[in-house]
């Protein structure tokens, strides 16, 4: 006999399955009743960098609000947003799966959400999640409820937004042999053969999510990166509204840096690189703390000199992967978290 689905424990608050949301109608809390635990924190990023840090920072606080960007134009999100003229699910959808939990509910929905299709038809390469996103967009016509209910089907340990109510292009001025071009897409400017020298956005004043404006007025800690540099952390700064509620906010800010530099976009960047071009984008941006791991880190001082320009300081810390990959490891990333959230180190 087949043994039977596992079952979701019952939450008087969900939403009725068997009755069709109303477009437009309000959605009810993703979380529970009970008092959350832990600081109210609001994680800016994209990609996999973003779920690096939602899946070390759904442990150690039941307050969590990620802001993604919305600037993809590759893959099927791509294809989504020009077919239907809707925001690219694909980051959205990689931070929802990476705050499912660890019970079997959590990790099944978080495969089958992640799951691409592979055939030789129009299919082709499109993530389930993408699609039951923007399906719920068109029924719901309210991008942020339908992130919500989707949220709600995965039991998602926290909040996703998108940093923006519009779809987005990132240009990149870039440097090559002495020439400066322009760079315009996501795609295009993680892949260019130069190097980097700003972003903007098109269009360049965009809508900022109201509800991403109201979480980061509201967070204790901001939580800037890791991720694509250029295309994953820096979007944020470049959204009028969302720029400034992040340099108004009272809410301390900390940046987890990469541990490698990225091929076409960061290429030999330092970590301290990386914090001086963030400040190069947002001067006025004062940063509260600084994570690194110590292992690729080849000039300390010169790391806590650029953390101290920005107001900050540095916290050497083993976060990488134990297998040697380029990836930072959750639990260790948590413990690190965890321990500046409750003035520990």
């Amino acid at each position: 006999m087949k043994d039977p689905a596992p079952e979701r424990p019952a939450d008087p608050s969900a939403p009725d399955p068997l009755k069709s949301p109303t477009p437009g109608s309000p959605m009810l809390s993703p979380r529970p009743a009970a008092p959350a635990s832990g600081p109210k924190v609001v994680a800016l990023g994209g990609g996999h960098g973003l779920y690096a840090s939602l899946s070390a920072l759904r442990t150690v606080t039941d307050d969590l609000t990620a802001v993604v960007t919305v600037a993809d134009d590759g893959g099927s999100s791509g294809r989504l947003r020009r077919e239907l003229g809707v925001l690219p699910p694909g980051d959205l959808r990689m931070a929802l799966a990476a705050l499912c939990g660890d019970d079997e509910w959590g990790q099944t929905w978080s495969e089958v959400v992640q799951h691409r299709f592979r055939s030789e038809g129009d299919l082709h390469g499109h993530a389930v999640g993408n699609l039951l996103i923007v399906a719920l967009w068109e029924l719901l016509e309210d991008p942020v409820v339908g992130l919500e209910w989707v949220g709600r089907l995965l039991g998602a340990h926290g909040r996703v937004l998108p940093m923006a109510s519009v779809p987005l292009d990132i240009q990149a001025e870039v440097e090559l042999d002495g020439t400066v071009t322009t760079v315009r897409g996501q795609v295009a400017c993680a892949l260019t053969p130069g190097r980097v020298r700003s972003i903007s956005l098109v269009p360049s004043d965009p809508p900022a999510c109201p509800q991403a404006i109201e979480a980061i007025e509201a967070a204790d800690w901001v939580v800037f990166g890791p991720g694509s540099w250029f295309t994953s952390v820096l979007p944020h700064l470049k959204v009028p509204g969302l720029a400034r509620a992040l340099h108004e906010t009272s809410a301390r800010r900390l940046v987890i840096l990469n541990l490698a530099p990225q091929a076409g976009e960061t290429d030999g960047f330092s970590p301290e690189r990386h914090l001086e071009v963030l400040r190069e984008h947002a001067p006025a941006l004062v940063v509260d703390a600084v994570i690194a791991d110590g292992g690729v880190v080849a000039d300390p001082k010169a790391l806590e000199k650029a953390a101290w320009s920005m107001g900050g300081r540095v916290v050497l810390a083993d976060v990488a992967a134990p297998d040697g990959s380029v990836r930072h490891d959750g639990p260790r990333l948590a413990t690190v978290l965890d321990e500046i959230f409750r003035e520990k180190r």
